[in-house]
């Protein structure tokens, strides 16, 4: 699986962020969304999928 950020779509709200640091940061920019692991093993993978639904922008996808 890879998570897929569209920053173009990303508000900044940090959800992702929250949801779990060790796959998203924020820029100091603007806020939009960094992926700090874009192919996320074991229990990671479900904090994604959670990160994917709770996004507001629906700027995370993932690709299986």
């Amino acid at each position: 699986m890879k998570i897929i950020a569209d920053t173009g779509k990303c508000v900044g709200a940090g959800q992702c962020v929250l949801t779990e640091p060790e796959l998203f940061d924020q820029s100091e920019d603007d806020g939009t969304v960094i992926v700090l692991n874009e192919e996320p093993e074991g229990a990671l993978v479900e904090k994604a999928r959670e990160a994917v639904h709770v996004c507001p922008s629906q700027a995370l996808s993932l690709q299986e």
